[in-house]
């Protein structure tokens, strides 16, 4: 009989059952109890919400407004968003395009010995400047010379037989008119003049050839230019067949630049040059900061490259203080139209094909724009925008329709960054002009120690104009333990900077009390009050963080600090 298993669970205790139903009304009661209290709450919220906002609409005594949900956030609308503002002109725009050219020499010579000898004086500098004509070498004319006057002598003798022949002759003709004479001896007197005369001629170019190779001897410029290294020095021998020559000249003024360009500028650069109007062209450093030159365009190629469809354009540039040298890469502009007296904004206002204007008001509101050509820091623009009005350039990712906005200067951060970086060069020149010794031991001090021993130089700095360098050994030890107090003298002058006003963007000034004492003989070196003011009272850990920054974060953290309102204490909020 097979097995039969049982796979049924074994039943609960009616005990443990029983238990169970006795606690399920008891959580029933208190699930319910839990539900009660939370709606109360919530209602309760409700009422005291809806209260609070009657009230202010009433704007009764003790009235608040509520903040926006967003708070003062990034993008929270209940805080005035500090931006920088450009304005909007009206101007001539260039059309531009852009390429990568490289520049040659108008013209190239390697400069070689036309005679052959030995070079017994070199007359130039590697890398001079020389005139055409100007003696470059001299090789040794002395047989030359030889050869000159040999031929100058063969000319005088036969000359002298010329001169002989031609007398016999006038005699024989003489002789002839009385017919004293044959005549056949008179012809023949008359062919040895001719004879003697090719003769002559015949010696005077050989005169003249001896002569040329003679002048051949000193090595000249064949036109104006820049001298590359020399090839050849005083005692060797050279000669025409030198490969490398003497040297090598190249005529650098002026100067070509050859470049290419897209080949849907042809028809207008081909209209323009046909016209006779010059294309203008600029030529830029490798990082595109600083202008080397401007020419014109003087020539096009005779085809277009079918692999790239560029055109290749030659442009001419007088290199007048000689900047440019031969195969030097250049970021080359060129100008192939102009658009005349269209509106302008600056490029860093625009943004997705929207500016933001400000209005009378200080809020801000999109204008929607079309963009069209870039010309440096500015771009052409069609919108409903007026000449004069005033669009945001910087801060504008924290903005939205409506926002409140205050404007700052921006020359202000600008000149600030600047005197921040003109005090961290000052730095560090003045470390570097300290004797390796007393740089040892400032390497060693704590960042307390360091500050307090920079703190007594330039106070004696300012109170003596200058210190001399052989006491700076003897003054790093003497502060060293004047040093030490340092932490405990900041700490007890930090109380005093804590109490000091905050300065607001338009209060004036601190007092010069505020100002910590090894800072208060240096000049402004034109830091704004404003931002002065709040670089004092900051710490000195903030300070440091501060300068570390870069630029452009920097300026964002200062325009962000110029407009925190002032904490009830009077100090500058801390940094978020």
């Amino acid at each position: 009989m097979p097995l039969i298993r049982s796979f049924a669970r074994p039943q609960r205790s009616a005990v443990s059952q029983s238990g169970k139903l006795r606690l399920l009304p008891s959580v029933l009661l208190a699930a319910l109890l839990v539900g009660a209290v939370g709606g109360g709450a919530w209602w309760w919220k409700q009422r005291q919400d809806a209260a609070a906002v009657a009230t202010a609409d009433a704007g009764g005594p003790g009235s608040t407004a509520r903040k926006p949900a967003g708070g003062p956030g990034r993008f929270g609308g209940g805080g005035v968003q500090p931006v920088s503002v450009g304005t909007v002109q009206r101007g001539d725009v260039r059309v531009v395009v852009s390429a990568i050219g490289t520049m040659s020499a108008r013209a190239t010579a390697v400069v070689r010995a036309k005679v052959s000898g030995e070079l017994t004086s070199v007359r130039f500098k590697e890398g001079d400047e020389v005139r055409a004509g100007q003696v470059l070498a001299e090789i040794d004319a002395r047989s030359y010379q030889a050869a000159l006057s040999q031929a100058q002598g063969t000319l005088q003798r036969d000359q002298a037989l010329l001169k002989n022949a031609q007398l016999d002759l006038k005699r024989y003709q003489d002789l002839l008119a009385r017919d004293s004479i044959a005549s056949q001896q008179v012809d023949t007197q008359a062919a040895l003049v001719r004879q003697l005369e090719g003769t002559v001629a015949s010696d005077q170019a050989q005169v003249d050839a001896a002569r040329l190779q003679l002048s051949y001897t000193q090595v000249t410029a064949p036109f104006a230019g820049r001298l590359g290294l020399r090839q050849a020095d005083k005692g060797n021998v050279v000669g025409p067949s030198d490969a490398n020559g003497i040297v090598t000249i190249n005529q650098v003024r002026p100067m070509d630049a050859a470049f290419s360009v897209p080949e849907a500028h042809l028809p207008q650069m081909r209209r323009r040059l046909a016209a006779g109007e010059e294309l203008p062209v600029e030529l830029w450093d490798r990082d595109a900061r600083r202008q080397l030159a401007k020419g014109r365009v003087v020539a096009l190629d005779n085809a277009i490259d079918t692999a790239t469809g560029t055109i290749k354009v030659k442009a001419a540039f007088a290199n007048e203080d000689g900047a440019l040298y031969p195969n030097q890469f250049v970021n080359v502009r060129l100008q192939v139209n102009l658009l005349e007296s269209v509106l302008t904004v600056p490029a860093t206002a625009v943004q997705n094909n929207y500016v933001y204007l400000v209005q009378e008001d200080s809020t801000v509101t999109q204008r929607r724009i079309r963009v069209g050509v870039t010309d440096g820091d500015r771009v052409s623009i069609e919108g409903e925008l007026r000449e004069g009005e005033q669009v945001v350039t910087d801060g504008i990712d924290r903005l939205r329709e409506g926002a409140k906005v205050a404007v700052i200067d921006a020359g202000a951060v600008t000149r600030a960054d600047q005197a921040a970086q003109d005090q961290a060069a000052q730095r560090r020149a003045f470390i570097a002009s300290l004797p390796p010794d007393v740089r040892e031991k400032l390497q060693k001090m704590s960042p307390e120690e360091r500050r307090a021993f920079l703190r007594e130089r330039r106070a004696q700095m300012g109170a003596s104009g200058a210190t001399a360098p052989a006491s700076a050994a003897s003054a790093a030890s003497a502060s060293a333990p004047q040093a030490s107090a340092a932490p405990q003298q900041r700490r007890s002058e930090a109380p005093a900077r804590a109490a000091a006003p905050q300065a607001s963007p338009g209060a004036a000034p601190p007092a010069a009390s505020a100002v910590p004492a090894d800072r208060a003989s240096e000049p402004p070196r034109g830091i704004p009050p404003q931002v002065k003011a709040l670089l004092d009272q900051m710490p000195a850990d903030e300070r440091a963080r501060v300068m570390a920054m870069p630029q452009e974060e920097r300026r964002a953290y200062i325009r962000e600090r110029l407009q925190q309102p002032p904490s009830p204490g009077g100090t500058a909020s801390p940094a978020r």
